[in-house]
């Protein structure tokens, strides 16, 4: 049995002697019930020692169990109600008991054990065996439970002897286990509620708290430098920066981090708990002409260096039009508006916000590296510390003698200085140029709480409560219209099935001939539809689409996939995709089930589930890597995480579809209302293409995430933080409820012009709106990703909003498909016309 929080419940041993106690009550009991046995004297042996008979007594008396088995009903009656308590008091009882279960089943059962019962019958002749012919019948239809009085009595009181018996150990079982559990959760809780008192913080998502104590050492580390204008990510120590004393270090990443393209490395920076002080780091030589031309074009590509404390992002803050943005990361460099020279930055001015804190006061849990999940030594002991709750920089470039500071060491302190103002002060970058770099940093102590110190970077910028209104305020009216319609279209189908059912047989043949819209397919609304295998690979890969999507975002809702772990949410979709691969199996090949009428073939829809999506996905991940190869970027997957990548599918996900799709096999196909014709029935033309009204219906669908959608593409290709997952499962549920109508009204629109071809129709009519999603891709890139440069840039962005879109038409067909196959099953399941 699988324990909660190290508890295991006892486990319940029966001693012979604890079976035969329990064993004599109830097969007295059941005896009495039967025969009408006198059970007065039974009571009284409940109180005896049960420990104190030997298997020997109890044997012997089990002995005279043939003889008594040859009596009959009333002889058993006499026996059962003299044998109570009898020569060793209860075990007495126990025998009484077995010779009395043994003779009432003979009886019941009219063999085994009763063979002296019949031979007895048998010798009083036609009668006697007629009798017992009849009592044998009654016995047989009491054992069923069904025919007279004597069976419903026997069901009535719980099935028999053997029943009651089953029933009172099992209640026994039960009250033991209930006994330990209440026990042990009660001292449980009374632990709980007694650290309650000590006890004051609790943080669920992603980082756990790491102590420092006074003049700790924390080292900074540096992620991957990212832009803006190319997306491309590139190592931090692709560009001339200086280097740890003791060598570049990786950090572990998991997969999340490695397709996002981060490269979390260690760096020089030197931080000592509570010690403001400005130190020295390093002189570069001369830059040659590689080093100058790359830094000049990673400042013109704005560049923002990457980096962390505690896993806290570092933030800068800048003012615009009298407003103060806030922004992670810091740039490489700047060039001045009308200037042609570019200026790095060598000098930070970093300010590290503690919060300090009694540590009897703290529940301390985790597991990881350093400000994810590291206790250290100090955290143990339960002390006072300080803890990290914000990171900022102000980042300057400020002009130096390099040939001064090349004769100092690493970490010798130098006197502070202020960021120039002027062009003159600043350093430029220029070949054979010497760059020195230097930072500052000044602890602040601050009353923002460990729990609360990612506020500061979750909170969106100034105005977003319009936005949030004008979010509300369409959902409303979506979900307002779609309600709407969807109310008109329920009467109106209703009042029409009322309509016919209210007929007559005569009225309804005559109706027949007479029928129109949607009743004249019912021999083709459930004909095979073209490519039936492509649509049922695609339902299933969006059903295992929209598990994944539904499952994370409740998870995040929860926070358990918070910005502070780093890749946490990539990773989890992932894996959440990788196992649901047994439902995309399942629903697949159960469809082509029921479309072909035989699950033949099944292999190869499972196949093909297991590949479609995934390999149009790899396929565009291989075009788009080897251009990230190219470009020598970090986002560029290592040959060893693609191996991995594809063996986690073929070894994961492939056999899982096999798995369900085989389970899909073993369901029971769902069976058509209506038979389907020998010859199709000719479709009337019509005045419009049906694909103009499959391609409209998907803009209300559209109407309900077009908002949302700008947020996170913001937070994707801007580098910002989202964050607000529970309304993403609001608009979510919203999509899923509008998808659902929109499919049901076309479908409904295109069985009353008599076009029986639906299925494909079904699953477009709310797909379609993935259409809408890359060509909003195409306008957010225009007007809103302006400085976004070179081919490919483009080129990636649009390959991964080819993927986002073509994976929502997935999921958003196949909520369509589904909801219209109920609808039309229901429809033509609720008509009587032949």
């Amino acid at each position: 049995m699988v324990s909660c929080c190290g508890w295991r419940p006892a486990e319940v041993v029966w001693s012979p002697a604890e079976e035969a106690a329990a064993d004599a009550e109830e097969m007295v009991a059941a005896a009495v019930e039967l025969t009408g046995a006198p059970a007065d004297g039974v009571s009284g042996c409940e109180d005896v020692d049960a420990e104190s008979f030997s298997m020997k007594e109890i044997n012997a008396f089990r002995a005279a169990v043939e003889e008594i088995a040859a009596a009959d009903s009333a002889t058993l009656a006499a026996v059962v109600g003299s044998m109570p308590c009898r020569a060793s008091g209860w075990k007495a009882a126990r025998t009484a008991a077995d010779a009395a279960s043994t003779a009432v089943t003979g009886v019941m059962d009219g063999g085994g054990g009763s063979s002296a019962i019949v031979r007895r019958r048998g010798e009083e002749g036609e009668d006697g065996a007629a009798a017992w012919g009849a009592r044998r019948r009654a016995g047989e239809e009491m054992r069923r439970g069904v025919g007279d009085a004597a069976a419903r009595e026997q069901k009535r009181r719980g099935g028999g002897a053997g029943g009651t018996r089953r029933a009172r150990r099992l209640a026994h079982t039960c009250s033991r286990l209930l006994e330990d559990l209440c026990f042990r959760w009660l001292g449980l809780c009374i632990f709980l509620v007694l650290r309650l008192h000590y006890c004051n913080a609790f943080y669920l998502p992603g980082s756990y708290m790491h102590t420092y104590s006074q003049g700790e050492e924390i080292w900074a580390k540096v992620n991957s430098l990212t832009s803006i204008e190319t997306e491309m990510p590139f190592s931090y120590y692709s560009l001339p920066y200086c280097r740890p004393q003791g060598g570049i270090k990786k950090s572990a990443e998991n997969l999340g981090e490695l397709l996002m393209g981060d490269q979390i490395d260690n760096s020089p920076y030197r931080f000592r708990v509570n010690v403001n002080e400005s130190l020295y780091l390093c002189t570069t030589k001369g830059l040659n002409e590689n080093d100058a031309k790359l830094l000049k074009q990673r400042t013109r590509d704005l560049y923002q260096v990457n980096m962390m404390l505690d896993n806290l992002p570092v933030m800068r803050f800048t003012e615009q039009n009298g407003i103060t943005v806030q922004w992670t990361g810091f740039p490489v460099g700047y060039t001045p508006a009308g200037i042609s020279e570019d200026y790095i930055i060598n000098h930070l001015k970093f300010k590290v916000l503690v919060h300090e804190y009694e540590g009897r006061n703290v529940e301390i849990i985790g597991t990881g590296e350093e400000g994810s999940g590291v206790i250290s030594e100090f955290d143990k002991k339960g002390m006072s510390g300080y803890q990290i709750v914000g990171f900022e920089v102000v980042p300057c470039s400020v002009k130096r003698d390099a040939e001064a500071f090349s004769k100092s060491n690493m970490y010798d302190s130098i006197e502070p200085v202020s960021c120039p103002m002027e062009l003159q002060k600043s350093q430029v970058i220029r070949q054979q140029e010497r760059i020195t770099f230097t930072y500052d940093v000044e602890f602040v102590k601050s009353d923002i709480k460990w729990p609360s110190r990612w506020d500061a970077y979750l909170k969106m910028e100034a105005g977003a409560k319009v936005h949030w209104f004008s979010i509300m305020n369409s959902l409303m009216v979506i979900l307002f219209l779609a309600g709407i319609v969807f109310v008109i279209f329920l009467r109106t189908v209703r009042r029409d099935l009322t309509r016919y059912e209210e007929l007559d047989k005569e009225a309804q043949a005559q109706m027949n001939e007479e029928l129109s819209g949607w009743k004249l397919v019912v021999g083709d609304v459930f004909r095979e539809p073209t490519c039936p295998k492509l649509l049922c690979v695609m339902i299933g890969d969006g059903v295992q689409i929209l598990g994944m999507a539904i499952v994370t975002i409740i998870f995040s809702t929860l926070g358990f996939m918070s910005p502070a772990s780093r890749g946490m949410l990539l990773t989890g979709m992932i894996i959440l995709y990788l196992f649901l691969g047994i439902a995309a199996g399942y629903v697949s090949v159960r469809l082509w089930k029921t479309i072909k009428g035989t699950s033949e073939g099944w292999r190869s829809v499972s196949w093909l589930t297991a590949c479609f999506f995934p390999g149009v996905l790899f396929m565009v991940l291989t075009v788009l890597n080897f251009v990230l190869w190219g470009s020598k970027s970090t986002g560029a997957l290592p040959i060893s995480l693609f191996f991995a990548l594809l063996a986690m599918w073929f070894c994961i996900s492939v056999p899982l579809t096999l798995v369900g799709g085989f389970v899909g096999t073993r369901s029971a196909q769902i069976e058509f209302p209506v038979r389907t014709n020998q010859i199709p029935r000719e479709i009337p033309a019509r005045k419009y293409p049906s694909w103009l009204l499959v391609l409209g219906a998907g803009t209300l669908p559209f109407g309900t995430l077009f908002i949302e959608l700008f947020f996170i593409l913001s937070s994707i290709w801007l580098g910002r933080f989202y964050y607000v997952f529970g309304f993403l499962l609001i608009v979510l549920v919203l999509l899923v409820i509008v998808c659902a109508e929109v499919s049901v009204v076309l479908t409904y629109m295109n069985l009353c012009v008599e076009d029986w071809r639906w299925w494909w129709k079904a699953f477009f009519a709310s797909g379609s709106v993935a259409i809408y999603v890359f060509l909003y891709s195409i306008n957010y890139l225009v007007f809103d990703l302006r400085s976004l440069s070179g081919p490919v840039s483009a080129m990636l962005y649009l390959g991964y909003s080819f993927l986002m879109a073509f994976a929502i038409m997935l999921a958003t067909g196949t909520i369509g498909f589904l909801t219209s196959f109920s609808f039309v099953h229901y429809l033509f399941s609720s008509v009587k016309i032949d």
